[in-house]
């Protein structure tokens, strides 16, 4: 199974962040950069476009509810449209930001809430599947892998979008295939079982569930968080098992 790695980026406007962006940079294939609503700004968002750039990474648009103040992980009840206006801003936001610099934005990756919300409710997922295709460029869309692959790939047909299923290297999931949740023990990945998790993906195409079960996933791509000190730390090792 080949996959790509991937990294949500440019989630702060802090030197720490920064740091972060360029230590991982080298080691990736696309990085998913926030957009200022949950996080970062345009310094932000230029400085981390910069960085792709010289590290020959994809770009991609990182879009979440307006909720910086609980970093985008608060679900919101929003109208469609209101939904799809304030993704189409974001996207455009970065994109501007990208060709000012001479970059291209490649595909959109919702960020959060905004993710977990879609994955999980069809409706959502249709307002963002719609928001992405009424930009004037071609952006794929990224998704979690998940046994429901089939059912997206009709979705986006309806969109014609191009998918980009991931998987992630530092969450735990629970025995149906979502992400179990963050309030819950072991949700995080220690770094031992982050690498034993990317290896299987790897190696194998699946993971292990909370309860030991093997779940096979198709996936193009595997995230690391960038706000998981863990995993940022491990970005070298698992760059280098996907090398293998």
């Amino acid at each position: 199974m080949t996959l790509l790695l991937n990294c949500d980026l440019g989630e702060s406007a802090s030197i720490d962040s920064e740091n972060v962006d360029a230590c991982v940079m080298p080691f990736i294939d696309q990085a998913s950069i926030a957009c200022g609503f949950h996080a970062g700004d345009g310094d932000v968002m230029a400085k981390t476009i910069t960085y792709a750039l010289e590290n020959n990474v994809q770009i991609g648009a990182h879009p979440s509810y307006p909720d910086r103040e609980n970093f985008g992980r608060i679900s919101m009840n929003l109208p469609r449209q209101q939904l799809i206006d304030m993704i189409k801003e974001q996207i455009s936001a970065l994109v501007n930001i990208g060709k000012s610099l001479g970059a291209e934005v490649s595909y959109v990756k919702p960020h959060g809430a905004l993710y977990n919300d879609m994955m999980a409710n069809g409706h959502i997922r249709s307002a963002v599947m719609q928001a992405v295709s009424e930009h004037p460029q071609n952006l794929a869309f990224m998704l979690q892998a998940t046994q429901e692959a089939d059912l997206h790939r009709q979705e986006a047909t309806v969109f014609e979008l191009d998918l980009i299923f991931e998987v992630f290297a530092d969450r735990c999931y629970a025995d149906n295939g979502a992400l179990l949740s963050r309030s819950l023990p072991g949700a995080v990945h220690t770094r031992k079982k982050m690498l034993e998790q990317v290896k299987q993906l790897h190696e194998d195409g699946s993971i292990t569930t909370v309860s030991g079960h093997r779940l096979a996933l198709d996936a193009h791509s595997i995230c690391v968080h960038g706000d998981n000190a863990e995993g940022v730390s491990a970005i070298q090792d698992i760059r280098q098992l996907l090398n293998r």
